[in-house]
């Protein structure tokens, strides 16, 4: 299984953590958005094979994430 972590920094972008909550797609069993307020972070951690479709969230931020990692899961 594979374990993916994508982290965006939100500082620049062009929306906020609310505005983004309130345009999250539905994820598939497993997988969870994760949130730094403090740091204006926000991310996402997915297992599986495929990511879900992230277009309508790339697009709210207007970056791709800063930090996009594949980690083998044991």
């Amino acid at each position: 299984m594979i374990a993916r972590v994508l982290i965006w920094n939100l500082f620049d972008s062009k929306t906020t953590i609310d505005e983004l909550r309130e345009h999250l797609p539905t994820l598939p069993e497993g997988d969870v958005w994760v949130v730094n307020e403090a740091s204006e972070r926000f991310g996402l951690i997915s297992y599986g094979d495929e990511l879900p479709d992230l277009g309508q969230v790339r697009e709210l931020i207007g970056d791709e994430p800063a930090v996009a990692e594949e980690f083998d899961v044991e």
